[in-house]
């Protein structure tokens, strides 16, 4: 059997995209968290956030989202590009290639609605 006969490799590309979904839900959660961190900042000092003017922080963790995002997007695709790559032999018979698409698929387009979120809640 060779290395293209082998199912281990189909696990090992699913690995690859479950790390891209770890690494873009861990930067999504962190450009949440800059981006209210001026909100919390004006908490703490008894200030209102000024509404309409959203201060440096909104900016960077919506770039944060969006980078997460995009990433997760280039991973899908390259994810489903190898899949086709693969042979019967190389897919154990009854196993659902789909959910790792689905799920990271999903996940991009909850990004993708966190990031509007964001930016309308700055009100740009």
């Amino acid at each position: 059997m060779s290395y293209l006969e082998d199912p281990r490799v189909l696990f090992a590309a699913e690995r690859t995209l479950l790390a891209w979904v770890r690494t873009s839900v861990t930067l999504m959660g962190l450009g949440f968290v800059v981006a209210r961190f001026g909100v919390f900042l004006a908490a703490i000092r008894g200030l209102s956030a000024p509404a309409g003017h959203p201060g440096l922080s909104a900016w960077i963790g919506i770039a944060f989202v969006v980078l997460a995002t995009l990433v997760l997007a280039v991973a899908v695709r390259q994810h489903a590009r190898f899949l086709r790559t693969l042979g019967p032999r190389e897919v154990p018979a009854g196993y659902g290639t789909w959910l790792p698409l689905l799920t990271a698929g999903a996940l991009a387009l909850t990004g993708g609605l966190l990031a509007l979120y964001l930016l309308l809640e700055t009100g740009a």
